[in-house]
C-alpha cells in the first residue's frame, strides 16, 4: 500500500514516530547533554566546570538541556515509585551572567520545591540562594547579575500582583517599582 500526501506540506515534514504516552514526553532523556566544547582550557572554565559537576553531586541534578540564551527552568518529576528526579535547564556557566542564572535554577532544588508557598517569594530564595553561593565560591558578582536579580524579581511581583496577590511579603518590597535605569547608568 502506498501512502499519498493530502497536501504539500505533509510531503515537505519529516514523519515524526508517535509517542505511546503521556510519561514518555515528560520523561528526562536517557543521556545528558554534554557541556558546550571550549576552545581553550582557562582555569575560569575549569572553576565553572567544577562548579557544574559540584552542584550536579550535591542537589542530586541532571541536566535536561544546556541553553544558548539566558534563561532557565527548574522542576521535578515524581515517579509512582516514589522516585524523584530534579532536572534543570540554563546556561552552561562561562561567566558571571550564566553562573548566576545556572545557581538559580539548582537553587530552586536547594531551597526545595514547595517550601515557599507564593511563586515570587520562591523566585527571590532562589536569587538570593544563588548569589549567596557565588559570593561564597568567590565567583565574581557584576552589576549586570543584581540587575538581572532586580529585573526578574520586579517581573515576578508584578505578575503576581496580576495574578491577585492580596499582601506582598516583605522581602519583596524592593522589587515593587523597576530599577532606575539612569542612576545606574551614571554609577557605571
Amino acid at each position: 500500500m502506498t501512502w499519498i500526501a493530502a497536501n504539500l506540506w505533509e510531503l515537505l515534514q519529516p514523519k515524526r514516530p508517535a509517542r505511546t504516552s503521556r510519561q514518555d514526553r515528560f520523561a528526562p532523556p536517557a543521556a545528558e547533554p554534554p557541556p558546550p566544547v571550549a576552545t581553550r582550557r582557562t582555569p575560569m572554565r575549569e572553576r565553572y566546570d567544577q562548579l557544574v559537576t559540584d552542584m550536579k553531586a550535591q542537589y542530586g541534578l541532571r541536566v535536561r538541556k544546556w541553553r544558548t540564551n539566558s534563561s532557565g527552568c527548574a522542576w521535578e518529576v515524581h515517579y509512582k515509585d516514589g522516585t524523584i528526579t530534579r532536572l534543570i535547564e540554563s546556561p552552561y556557566p562561562r561567566g558571571p551572567m550564566s553562573c548566576a542564572i545556572f545557581l538559580h535554577e539548582v537553587g530552586h532544588h536547594a531551597i526545595g520545591f514547595g517550601t515557599y508557598r507564593l511563586r515570587c517569594l520562591e523566585e527571590y530564595h532562589a536569587w538570593r540562594w544563588s548569589l549567596e553561593t557565588m559570593r561564597e565560591l568567590n565567583f565574581n558578582v557584576t552589576t549586570s547579575v543584581e540587575n538581572r536579580m532586580h529585573d526578574s524579581l520586579y517581573y515576578a511581583v508584578v505578575k503576581a500582583h496580576r495574578r491577585g496577590l492580596k499582601r506582598l511579603p516583605e522581602e519583596l518590597v524592593p522589587f515593587v517599582r523597576p530599577r532606575d535605569r539612569h542612576a545606574n547608568a551614571s554609577n557605571s
